[in-house]
């Protein structure tokens, strides 16, 4: 464990910490919650509208299309907010935050695939009991009979592509680049399935019920274009974001700096991310989000990444001048959420390098802050010379856990620590009445590690965790 003693003479930098911040983001959760039930109130009310109730009482086959019908409304309505949770609409983001969007737009989308099935399954069975016809049959006669259909038929099969893909385990042997491409079939499928919902649907005859559709289908594709491709090449251009240089970050990682004009205009802060693409050739339109390795008010933008697949090889190779588009900035995992002098600073692999950079940024005085870093190596550290100088120069106490995992009940700790109990270890480090933990890593890593927070006796209101997880 690496300690250092403050110099006499160095005084702690005050802290002043407004609760403006946190008051701002839960009106923006709550006017985004209010949002989501308004319009799910909406497609209630646009069944009811379409005499949804009454075919209930007509068994079987008016009760089956009936809830058909509604399964197929709620399933659009999903679908459609699947993708304005990744549109990087300012109200959704300053509500809950990229990573909490990032699991909800999965969730949605399951839920969304899931229903889309109920609708097909339940329709199908509906008209068959009114026609007499079996099954099979009238899912083909419903198929090669209603206009708009087939483009349905097309639509649903790509979903069933990106969903396939989309499980842990696929994804687990698809390259990033692969999954990424294969996953904007997605938006192709919301476009090919709209025609069938405006040529046969029962429920969006009504001027009310085709005005709220259509509204919903502009706002989806309107913040796809403005938010995810105007702002960010406008924001790009207008900054003039260009590589100043790259150069190798420990045995497995690259550093890229990024300079511009204005870069204080970019709305930055320490512990955020910004999607990067550079024009530096084929395959410059996959973005990949890296966080920001050091504070932004140094007058420039600095990415470290580790070396795991094309998109962050392709790093080392960057030329000076090439220019960048971005995304963002984006992720909530930054010092307007704390409220207590002390920090306690937890990241593992990639995880640590926003944490460097909330370093950087916020005040703390000599041995107030910690920083526990977790590999599966020494070398493997990202900002290995960073760590260096913070300790060095501004009194961060660095605790080093590599190594293999422990098998213990502490899994976040290495082999090396086995015999310490993970709570143990964090009420040895801070004070856990009186302390700010920001947590960065893989899923199942931080989640063991908030375990034995919880059972250190840490308040859920002073953890602020990031996922990197997609």
């Amino acid at each position: 464990m690496d300690t250092t003693q403050a110099p006499p003479d160095t005084p702690a930098p005050a802290l002043e910490r407004a609760p403006r911040g946190a008051r701002s983001r839960r009106l923006w959760r709550r006017a985004a919650i209010g949002v989501l039930w308004l319009t799910s109130v909406g497609v209630a009310v646009l069944w009811l509208a379409g005499g949804g109730a009454q075919e209930l009482t007509r068994l079987p086959g008016g009760a089956l299309a009936s809830m058909g019908r509604m399964t197929g409304l709620v399933s659009a309505n999903l679908l459609l907010y699947q993708v304005l949770l990744m549109a990087r609409v300012p109200l959704f983001e300053r509500a809950f935050g990229h990573d909490v969007l990032t699991r909800s737009h999965r969730a949605v989308g399951m839920w969304s695939f899931w229903l889309l099935v109920a609708h097909i399954v339940l329709l199908v069975l509906g008209y068959a009991a009114d026609s007499g016809m079996q099954p099979l049959l009238q899912l083909w006669a419903l198929v090669w009979g209603y206009p708009g259909m087939l483009l349905a038929t097309a639509a649903t099969l790509l979903m069933i592509l990106v969903v396939v893909t989309s499980a842990r385990r696929a994804r687990a042997r698809i390259r990033y680049e692969s999954w990424h491409l294969l996953h904007l079939y997605a938006y192709l499928g919301v476009g090919l399935a709209i025609p069938h919902m405006l040529w046969t649907g029962t429920d969006l005859r009504t001027p009310l019920a085709a005005g709220y559709w259509w509204a919903l289908w502009i706002a989806a594709v309107g913040s796809i274009v403005l938010w995810r491709i105007v702002l960010p090449v406008v924001r790009s251009l207008r900054h003039d974001l260009r590589v100043a240089s790259v150069e190798r970050d420990g045995a497995t990682g690259v550093r890229v700096h990024v300079r511009g004009r204005d870069l204080d205009r970019l709305g930055a802060r320490a512990g955020q991310f910004l999607i990067w693409r550079f024009l530096d050739g084929p395959g410059w339109m996959r973005g990949h989000p890296f966080s920001l390795a050091r504070s932004p008010r140094r007058g420039e933008l600095v990415l470290v990444a580790r070396l795991v697949g094309d998109g962050t090889a392709r790093l080392r190779d960057l030329r000076p001048g090439v220019r960048a588009i971005v995304e963002g900035p984006l992720g909530v995992l930054t010092g307007e959420a704390r409220r207590t002098r002390s920090l306690l600073l937890l990241g593992a692999g990639s995880g640590v390098v926003p944490l460097l950079a909330i370093l950087d940024e916020e005040p703390y005085g000599w041995g107030e802050a910690t920083l526990v870093t977790r590999d599966s190596a020494p070398e493997h550290l990202l900002g290995g010379e960073h760590v260096r100088a913070l300790v060095e120069g501004r009194g961060v106490r660095h605790v080093p856990l590599h190594g293999p995992r422990a098998g213990g009940r502490s899994s976040w700790l290495p082999s090396d620590w086995e015999g310490w109990d993970g709570a143990d270890l964090v009420r040895s480090l801070v004070d856990v009445r009186d302390v700010d933990i920001y947590l960065c890593g893989p899923d199942a890593w931080a989640s063991a590690v908030r375990h034995d927070l919880f059972r250190a006796g840490v308040q859920p209101g002073r953890i602020h965790q990031e996922s990197f997880t997609s």
